[in-house]
């Protein structure tokens, strides 16, 4: 009797978690209590019902613009642990001012503690967007750029990952399917502690998470797409030519190798963007830049397109 009661209380906990968390603390503390008082299941068993409980629901909160802004912050610095930051105090400022120009037309312009954009030196060709508004830029993605419309596209494409959430996306469905993977698991008996303690571990590595997908693995073709179309309607929003992402492409595609260690392998091929690109019913001419803009440009970062 006590191992069916526990094989339904898991499975009715697997069954209820994406109604949200106050169903599934709710939930189990009704079936627990009941367990206990009718002596189908002991104190313990129902205090392990509890925690793991407690650690589904963990897995389907919201964070907090703070939560998320300091993860963020973490994963930045893992970032920079592995890639240094470029000492040009004028380049980065430069990039800045039009990543902040691009961030406020957005669709999420504020955030916890604003946008930060970074060149990072190394010839790798990659870039970085963090949860909470953390973004970096190589120097060897930089050197694909021939104009700032070029480098906006490379921006425009960052923020949408920030904007649609992506990071975050990826943290809490990795959370949710360890979770649940152990739950069913362990569905044919009570939970003990080693069980519990799986689960609270399946919830620990967030940052490790999150960085995995940005250097190791990179998002999937779908949020890469999605951040690509958002990055089009940034730059049409901007007055910069959404052709511009294309052109970006197209150079990526000539200088990096398939196989490698950075954007080839966290990224779908440009080839492939440009394609998903060209499908949709936008204009993607390129356009000359305005004078001024190839001014700027040149002035703030022409000495390292060298």
């Amino acid at each position: 009797m006590k191992q069916r009661f526990g094989l339904m209380s898991v499975a009715g906990l697997a069954l209820i978690a994406l109604a949200g968390c106050a169903t599934v603390e709710t939930a189990a503390t009704i079936a627990t209590s009941v367990g206990e008082a009718t002596g189908t299941i002991s104190p313990e068993q129902g205090e392990s019902v509890r925690k793991s409980t407690a650690a589904v629901a963990k897995s389907l909160e919201e964070f907090t613009p703070e939560q998320e802004y300091y993860i963020g912050r973490t994963v930045g610095a893992v970032v920079l642990d592995k890639y240094k930051p470029l000492a040009d105090a004028r380049a980065n400022a430069y990039l800045n001012t039009l990543g902040q120009t691009l961030a406020q037309a957005s669709n999420r312009p504020e955030l916890f503690a604003g946008y930060h954009f970074l060149i990072l030196n190394t010839d790798d060709i990659n870039a970085f967007a963090t949860p909470g508004g953390h973004i970096f830029i190589t120097r060897g993605l930089l050197r694909c750029c021939r104009t700032e419309d070029a480098l906006a596209a490379v921006l425009a494409h960052e923020i949408a990952h920030v904007e649609l959430g992506h990071g975050m996306k990826a943290i809490e469905k990795a959370r949710m399917t360890e979770a649940l993977t152990v739950l069913a698991q362990e569905g044919a008996k009570s939970l003990g502690g080693r069980e519990v303690a799986q689960l609270t571990q399946a919830f620990g590595g967030v940052i490790s998470d999150i960085t995995n997908t940005m250097i190791t693995n990179g998002y999937s073709r779908s949020y890469e797409y999605q951040a690509d179309r958002a990055a089009v309607a940034l730059l049409q929003r901007m007055g910069y030519p959404p052709g511009a992402l294309i052109g970006m492409l197209e150079v990526m595609s000539d200088r990096i190798k398939p196989g490698g260690t950075d954007f080839s392998k966290t990224h779908p091929s440009p080839r492939n963007r440009i394609n998903e690109l060209k499908d949709g019913k936008t204009p993607l001419d390129p356009i000359e830049p305005p004078a001024v803009r190839n001014e700027r440009f040149t002035k703030a970062v022409g000495h390292l397109l060298r």
